[in-house]
């Protein structure tokens, strides 16, 4: 998710709301501005100071969305059940681990709020880079127990794999000890991974630190992906079959209905292939002979992407046995990030629009 984004629907929001303005509050803003002007023409300063405060009132109730406090928020153990947390205040020491969870929090504008981050798989996107430079990154990839002591947060932000046993324990443990846990919906074990769980958790975090506006564009402008896409193919007789698969070593992983990559797929409008296999052999493949596949790659931190991304690719593109699939033969085989389809936080809109611009090449998503 690019802060772009952002910055283009926040000013959205501001002329959409300066053109819908009603002729009175635009008075009493003309009123704020010229305040001193008027006092100095001797107008009575109370008339003043009462035309600015209705002004700045209409303003707050027209524009942000405010958190009260205490705010109890949802979440859930390390076994998958919900348990509910509240917060006082906004957190002042986040510890965050993982790829989205420090992405979520540098989208948000939060790195002042990040006592320490830990867990990169690869680098942040160019625009998050200043914020991240700012917070304290641990050469620890998963925080030990005792590094996270010694941190005292108020909050940790990762996902459900750090809260086993052999990581830093179940997430009631810190609660008790006044440090609230959230960990991405989509890593809890036992339930579908959705679009709608990665957008809810956005939200979440938005209210937790009363960011509650830049949460909801973030989420707004991936959901508009969708929107448009399904517009665009509106006329279409027939949306497209794929297939998104993981090379691993001599296993491939198939990327299912119950799957973030999956839900992606069908909500842009597409069929699933191979919906309920969670790992597909070359004979499966060319049963299923989708219109196009998606093939997932992971460059991790000191691997160099483009090696990674075409030696996963090479596995279904130069395969002598696979050269019959359709999307082999129509040049429909495509690379897809990892970090875009799982837990994947702030870029989920870059995960949709990848799947997107894959699956109806001739659409226009601007």
């Amino acid at each position: 998710m690019k802060n772009k984004y952002v910055s283009r629907r926040i000013m959205a929001v501001v002329m959409a709301a300066a053109m819908t303005m009603t002729a009175a509050p635009a008075a009493f803003a003309t009123d704020r501005a010229d305040a001193d002007t008027i006092k100095e023409d001797n107008q009575p300063a109370a008339d003043a100071e009462e035309s600015t405060e209705t002004a700045e009132e209409a303003t707050e109730s027209e524009g942000e969305t405010k958190t009260e406090y205490p705010l109890t928020i949802t979440t859930y153990d390390y076994d998958g059940n919900e348990i509910e947390t509240t917060y006082e205040k906004a957190p002042e020491k986040v510890l965050a681990v993982y790829q989205g969870s420090i992405e979520t929090m540098l989208s948000l504008g939060l790195e002042d709020h990040l006592v320490a981050t830990a867990g990169l798989d690869n680098e942040v996107p160019d625009n998050l880079k200043e914020a991240f430079s700012k917070t304290d990154y641990l050469d620890e990839f998963s925080p030990s127990l005792e590094t996270v002591t010694m941190l005292e947060p108020d909050m940790i932000l990762s996902w459900d794999s750090l809260f086993s046993d052999k990581n830093l324990g179940d997430v009631t443990n810190w609660i008790d000890k006044g440090c609230n846990t959230y960990y991405n919906t989509n890593t809890r074990p036992g339930s579908s991974r959705t679009l709608e769980n990665e957008f809810t958790d956005i939200l979440n975090i938005g209210k937790i630190f009363d960011v509650q506006d830049k949460a909801e564009v973030i989420v707004d402008e991936a959901k508009n992906v969708i929107d448009t896409t399904l517009s665009a193919t509106a006329d279409m007789e027939e949306k497209p079959s794929v297939l998104i698969v993981e090379p691993l070593g001599e296993d491939i992983t198939n990327y299912g209905a119950s799957s973030l990559a999956g839900d992606m797929a069908t909500k842009l409008g597409a069929t699933l292939a191979n919906p309920d296999a969670s790992t597909v052999g070359k004979e499966d493949i060319i049963a299923a002979n989708p219109d196009v596949i998606f093939v997932v790659y992971m460059p991790y931190a000191g691997d160099d992407p483009q090696t990674v991304m075409d030696s996963q690719l090479a596995v279904i593109q130069d395969d002598e046995s696979l050269q019959s699939l359709d999307a082999v033969k129509n040049g429909r085989v495509y690379p897809i990030m990892l970090s875009e389809l799982y837990a994947s936080a702030t870029r989920t809109q870059d995960g949709i629009e990848t799947m997107a611009k894959g699956l109806y090449p001739d659409i226009t998503l601007e």
